[in-house]
């Protein structure tokens, strides 16, 4: 399995590391609505500087971790998004609906 992780940085913010694709996927997903959920802030910033290579697995999951937060009344910025995610989002029509920090 390729090491990924998803965690709650000293600053509050949420940090994406690791490698993200179909085998880290499904557990990133659940711990990380977990945590938007559980993030006392209403405004959200996911920093993905740490991810090392992504599929579109990895789109998917930001989407998703979007979705929850709107759903708990919060927004959810991304800050460091790795070329090839900022890449799969534009093949995908979907870098707008990704907000920037």
């Amino acid at each position: 399995m390729t090491e990924a992780a998803i965690s709650q940085g000293a600053g509050g913010e949420l940090l994406l590391t690791g490698v993200l694709d179909y085998s880290t996927g499904k557990a990133l997903r659940n711990q990380g609505q977990k945590l938007v959920k559980a993030s006392p802030g209403n405004a959200l910033v996911l920093d993905c500087s740490g991810v090392l290579k992504s599929s579109s697995v990895g789109l998917s999951l930001l989407l998703c971790l979007q979705r929850d937060a709107i759903a708990a009344g919060k927004t959810l910025a991304i800050r460091g998004l790795p070329r090839d995610m900022q890449q799969i989002a534009e093949v995908c029509q979907v870098s707008g609906i990704l907000s920037a920090a």
